[in-house]
């Protein structure tokens, strides 16, 4: 955003960040190529927002997201108007995109995905006439919360987002951000599954698109409370208390599934150490993340002496296993490098866990191996 010509300032404790906003129309051309890294959230909210500039940009990353489908959001961006261009016939990064006038218009998006959904909005905030987005657009909601509160014309309803464009002003705001529960989740799995926890999670995000990870674990018999519930800037949050408990089997996949679909690694551990059969349904999404999770899931967990189920569109667990400790790798996906930590920490005492490129874990949680070495001390 720095490239883009945005003043932003870090505080020296790491905890506030001070953005200075350049208005709609106030973004510069980058003079170097905009690196997104690992991440695809990053390159397709960032193609919607660039495809209404009046200037040309490029992104890449590293190789996992240069892997990753952009077809997605480059169709949809184009019946706008957007002169986007990518590898492989428009379909993968780096992305090529000169700004140009954008119109409104009506998609039926064809997959529940909230990057996609965030990417069509941020381009609507540009458009001329009126943008409708209909389909499968039950997914996280961060972006509609965010552009509601700083005055976007945007209407939402159970069926259908729209956004009259092009939008004139939005307005600053101060944010404390919560804690995101796809970091969180991996403590609650560690917590329900070991035989004495007892953890306090404080200030998590518990917005209903993201909490498919408690119902889930709840549904597995997990002991999870919220307390001190409230709301930050129209996002609920809460302190999450989970407690060891007796796991049991459970079967997730349908609507359920945009809900979890990042925290499908950690569920499966704790499937893993539940009694019975657990199962992952219409999951077909997990074979386009920074890895084909649904493969690597099943392989890594392999060599734990677990017995994994692939099918085409989700996972078939067999919970009550006797693992054993050994050497795994994370191919570079965050997280299952954590995943595959916080079974480690659950394996039987004495067994070991070695975990081959683990530091990728800090593409979304730079402090996970501090904390984990503070809870299996406590």
């Amino acid at each position: 955003m720095r490239a883009l010509g945005l003043k932003i300032e870090l505080s020296e404790s790491g905890r506030e960040v001070k953005v200075e906003g350049a208005g709609l129309q106030g973004l510069q051309e980058p003079g170097q190529i905009l690196d997104a890294g690992n991440s695809g959230t990053t390159t397709r909210l960032l193609a919607g927002l660039l495809a209404g500039q009046n200037f040309f940009s490029v992104i890449s990353g590293d190789a996992s997201l240069r892997s990753r489908p952009m077809g997605r959001v480059i169709g949809p961006l184009k019946q706008m108007g957007a002169q986007i261009w990518g590898r492989k016939n428009d379909t993968l990064a780096p992305l090529a995109i000169r700004g140009a006038a954008l119109k409104g218009f009506s998609y039926s998006l064809p997959v529940a995905s909230a990057q996609l959904k965030s990417s069509l909005l941020l381009a609507a905030l540009y458009a001329e006439g009126d943008t409708q987005l209909s389909g499968l657009i039950a997914s996280r909601d961060h972006t509609e919360r965010m552009l509601k509160a700083m005055g976007a014309p945007l209407q939402t309803s159970e069926s259908e987002i729209g956004l009259a464009g092009p939008a004139r002003l939005l307005r600053a705001l101060d944010v404390n951000v919560p804690g995101d529960i796809s970091s969180a989740a991996f403590w609650l799995v560690a917590a329900s599954a070991h035989p004495d926890a007892d953890l306090l999670l404080k200030n998590v995000g518990v917005n209903f698109t993201r909490t498919g990870i408690i119902e889930a674990l709840v549904e597995m018999g997990a002991d999870i409370n919220l307390l001190n519930e409230r709301e930050i800037a129209g996002e609920p949050v809460a302190d999450i208390r989970v407690r060891s408990s007796r796991l049991r089997g459970a079967s997730v996949g349908g609507a359920m599934i945009p809900r979890l679909v990042d925290e499908v690694p950690a569920l499966a551990v704790a499937a893993l150490f539940g009694q019975g059969r657990s199962a992952v349904k219409e999951a077909a999404e997990l074979r386009v993340k920074e890895t084909d999770r649904i493969a690597v899931i099943a392989s890594e967990f392999a060599r734990l002496g677990a017995k994994v189920e692939t099918q085409p569109d989700g996972l078939l667990i067999a919970g009550g296993q006797k693992l054993q400790g050994g050497t795994v790798r994370s191919f570079g996906d965050h997280r299952l490098a954590m995943a595959l930590a916080i079974a480690g920490l659950l394996l039987p005492s004495g067994d070991a866990l070695q975990i081959e490129d683990y530091a990728c874990a800090d593409v979304s949680y730079p402090g996970f191996w501090q904390d984990l070495e503070r809870i299996s001390q406590g």
